[in-house]
């Protein structure tokens, strides 16, 4: 499972919350506390916005903890609006193609979890996809196959419904696959402007997921960078987390 953070707010350097707190992003990719798996060792990813409206992306296989790239990468770019991930693979190759964040157009996104038993289901949701957005397919994760259901079902019209039409087509496969595996997400996406995060799952164990709002930002994470008490609050099961341009967080129910 995977450790993900997207910041929304006043410009900062990503070196802030990916190396600097205590329970840093890249802390929890050599010891997290909150996911089934301690070691999140097989890859990352940084996606940001500067000046243009399409995202800067770099990704790579090595881990988190011991790429000089990210680093320097981290402590020179200044951004606003930027999403982490470190991956733990759930079954699919360690490659570059298979890290997040995924990237098309203006948006980006990225997942925590799983389709239980993804490969019963792989050809009959991959099916659904169009020409145009199944050649743009590049790495064979479930991960980014849902981002491409997205568009499917209406993405660039209405976010929330393209994401709740998403899940549900997604859950239904699962239980009409017969797999006794549930299908859990938490996960982000953003078009630069708007940030949308997800937490559900076909059982009661959804993955963690929090979030905290001060005055020139707010940080959705996996799990909390630091022990601050009261700052850090749930994400409730079935649940939308929006945070709109000026930096306002409502919740929309699934």
């Amino acid at each position: 499972m995977c450790r993900w953070l997207a910041y929304s707010g006043s410009p900062i350097f990503p070196e802030d919350l990916i190396f600097t707190p205590d329970n840093s992003l890249a802390a929890q990719s050599l010891h997290s506390c909150k996911a089934k798996v301690s070691v999140n060792g097989d890859g990352f990813g940084l996606g940001w916005y500067g000046e243009r409206d399409v995202p800067g992306l770099y990704r790579e296989v090595l881990p988190a903890w011991s790429d000089c790239n990210l680093r320097s990468l981290a402590f020179s770019i200044r951004s606003g609006h930027f999403f982490a991930h470190i991956r733990a693979s759930t079954g699919t190759a360690t490659s570059r193609q298979n890290c997040h964040p995924f990237t098309y157009g203006r948006w980006l996104f990225m997942h925590n979890g799983q389709i239980g038993d993804y490969e019963l289901q792989r050809r009959r949701l991959e099916a659904l996809l169009p020409d145009d957005l199944y050649a743009r397919r590049e790495g064979s994760t479930d991960s980014e196959l849902i981002f491409y259901l997205l568009f499917h079902f209406g993405l660039e019209e209405n976010p929330l419904k393209a994401l709740r039409a998403t899940l549900e087509e997604v859950a239904r496969s699962t239980e009409a696959s017969g797999s006794r595996k549930p299908f859990r997400c938490t996960a982000a996406l953003t078009d630069g402007r708007t940030n949308y995060a997800v937490r559900f799952s076909t059982d009661a164990h959804p993955p963690s997921l929090f979030w905290q709002e001060r005055s020139e930002h707010t940080l959705i994470v996996s799990e909390p960078l630091d022990t601050a008490v009261g700052e850090w609050q749930q994400v409730p099961a079935s649940t939308v987390l929006v945070t709109d341009p000026g930096n306002k967080v409502r919740t929309e129910a699934l």
